[in-house]
């Protein structure tokens, strides 16, 4: 038999006065943040891209030399790790003289610049074609795809050096260009999930409640988009910068005398097996900036999936 403390335990348990309360749900946004402390990928990305973008901002204040000022008396110095290294110049100096730390650290400035503002432009041109083509259908989504078609069957660096070469080369004609020819990406995710998310009851109760098609584009559909184009954007920003480079390898790029990892590759090619560090700190630059947005891009598709991904 129960004895009066159960049942009375049993009745004050079946009245909830004091039952344990259950806790509140978790918002979106708390969740993302939840995961994000726990993704060391996304962690380890972004704070290569705050810290390389840290030293864009603080380059006047970082640089130990003006990275155009030319010591002939002091030119192709090697790192001060190196036999004949001075601690004036850590990084050595190139074939005129020019402090590399210094080069090295206004060239951040440049491949950020290059990174964000053709990321910028490849996501405006995108998202706007794969909105419309989702949304819409019919002859719009047909002749968004012939576009799309065309563009990927152009030879994008070809294409983007004939372009420079014509146009002359500058940093913004660099940036227009890249930003150009780089959106199919953004076109191709955008249209799919925009296709998905017309079938969906809110833009329905949109639709019912009198709202323009322009306000279902801007306030419901492409607020959920935000996600996936963030993670398209990191993508390409790492894609942008090695076009840069490429492009300022080969010659068509930034113009010299600025200071750009690709342009210092190119001008230390010619003597990278007597001084490989000419070569090699540059393409290290390049490497951890690229790699930083990679994984950050990895972390952010993985905190916003569903299953939260780790």
């Amino acid at each position: 038999m129960m004895s009066n403390a159960n049942i009375d335990t049993a009745q004050v348990d079946a009245d909830g006065s004091n039952a344990t309360p259950m806790p509140a749900p978790l918002t979106p946004g708390q969740v993302l943040r939840a995961r994000a402390r726990t993704h060391r990928g996304l962690q380890i990305g972004m704070g290569i891209l705050l810290g390389l973008l840290l030293i864009a901002l603080f380059a006047p204040l970082l640089a130990p030399h003006d990275p155009f000022a030319q010591t002939l008396s002091a030119r192709m110095l090697p790192p001060v790790w190196s036999e004949g290294g001075r601690w004036d110049y850590l990084f050595g100096t190139d074939q005129v003289g020019r402090d590399y730390l210094s080069r090295l650290i206004y060239g951040t400035r440049i491949s950020l610049i290059v990174g964000f503002g053709a990321a910028t432009i490849g996501m405006l041109i995108g998202v706007t074609l794969g909105v419309l083509a989702g949304y819409f259908g019919g002859r719009i989504d047909y002749a968004v795809n012939f576009v799309l078609t065309a563009q990927l069957a152009l030879p994008g660096l070809l294409l983007a050096m004939a372009l420079v070469f014509i146009i002359g080369p500058s940093v913004w004609v660099v940036i227009s260009i890249v930003g150009v020819l780089h959106w199919t990406y953004y076109l191709v995710v955008t249209r799919s999930a925009t296709m998905r998310l017309r079938e969906i009851d809110f833009v329905a109760a949109a639709q019912a409640v009198g709202a323009s098609r322009l306000q279902i584009l801007v306030r419901e559909i492409l607020p959920n988009l935000a996600p996936q184009i963030l993670v398209i954007f990191t993508f390409e920003l790492g894609v942008a910068i090695l076009a840069e480079s490429s492009l300022s390898f080969l010659g068509v790029g930034i113009p010299p005398p600025t200071p750009s990892w690709g342009l210092m590759i190119a001008e230390g090619k010619e003597v990278m097996f007597f001084r490989p560090w000419q070569v090699v700190l540059p393409g290290a630059a390049i490497f951890l900036l690229v790699v930083g947005a990679n994984l950050a891009g990895d972390g952010l598709r993985d905190i916003t999936s569903p299953e939260g991904r780790n």
